[in-house]
């Protein structure tokens, strides 16, 4: 599976979340550890953070962020529009890339939907 080329604004998002979310105090911190992640059986967003920041994530990653920003979309353009008041979902958001990553994964997604029935 090919490996995906991390925009920088994507990575600036990333790299702020989790900035975000060490400084946070417990209570607000955004975004799942590995091992939480793991035990609710759904993707991290500090491990997605990690990946992010890092400039290159697989072709299987994009589904999976697609998927984060369809599930929370509400409560993602709430704290995207007030983060004070929803710093929990404000850092997961940037966790997973914010605006900048959501625009991306969907543009990959459709790319890859495009060369998948190219094969066909």
């Amino acid at each position: 599976m090919a490996s995906l080329k991390v925009p920088e604004s994507v990575r600036k998002a990333a790299k702020r979340g989790l900035e975000m979310r060490r400084k946070a105090p417990k209570s607000q911190k955004g975004g799942l550890t590995r091992k939480e992640g793991s035990q609710q059986g759904i993707g991290s967003g500090v491990q997605r953070a990690s990946n992010l920041v890092r400039g290159a994530v697989s072709e299987q990653t994009i589904p999976r962020m697609v998927s984060f920003f369809a599930r929370h979309g509400k409560n993602i353009q709430r704290a995207r529009q007030n983060p004070s008041k929803f710093p929990r979902m404000r850092i997961a958001d940037l966790l997973w890339g914010g605006a900048s990553g959501e625009r991306w994964a969907n543009s990959q997604k459709r790319k890859l939907e495009r060369k998948a029935k190219s094969k066909k």
